[in-house]
């Protein structure tokens, strides 16, 4: 497959990737995560936060003590920079609890380390097909998308992460710099 196939595929999942956002929101999200992801729009940087990483431990729950094993691990060699080892327990878990949207979504964060934006966007676009409220998920779809140069896909990653969670200091960043690379206003 020739480099302009592979730039082409990666438009058309993108693109896929941005619409599926807008998707019914899946079962993984539990009633308490939805309270707090419809708090989280209007409450103050330390309290946005707190909620943002209660959600997150929301998401982290796969219901089965080897998926946690999995997750613990794939998060562990991520952490150590090993991305190769995180992505074999990563599959691991993607291939047992294919619904758990947060396996897909760190084993794309494990893909792109290793610049393999393919497979990196296919699973962020699994992650954002079973958890479209997910912002990290979004965050790396954009992170992923400026990386391959598609900075206009990017911004709207990144303006739909902030839509969910606009006190993250990562997203406010990433916006500021990419409508600046873009020739955007300053947001």
């Amino acid at each position: 497959m020739g480099i302009g196939h592979r730039i082409l595929n990666l438009i058309v999942t993108a693109v896929y990737l941005v619409v599926a956002f807008s998707l019914p929101l899946a079962a993984e999200n539990s009633d308490r995560a939805m309270e707090m992801l419809e708090e989280l729009p209007e409450a103050e940087p330390k309290e946005a936060r707190r909620l943002a990483r209660e959600i997150e431990h929301e998401w982290s729950k796969t219901g089965s003590a080897a998926m946690d094993l999995l997750l613990k691990r794939g998060r562990e060699a991520l952490e150590a920079g090993d991305s190769r080892q995180a992505i074999e327990h990563l599959t691991a878990l993607t291939d047992h609890a294919p619904e758990f949207a947060e396996g897909w979504h760190l084993r794309a964060i494990a893909f792109a380390n290793v610049a393999l934006y393919g497979p990196a966007l296919d699973d962020l676009g699994r992650a954002l097909t079973l958890n479209p409220h997910n912002f990290n998920a979004m965050y790396s779809l954009g992170s992923v998308l400026e990386q391959v140069g598609h900075d206009d896909l990017a911004l709207e990653a990144f303006e739909r992460s902030a839509a969910i969670h606009p006190q993250s200091e990562d997203v406010t960043k990433a916006l500021d710099r990419v409508a600046r690379e873009i020739g955007g206003a300053d947001l």
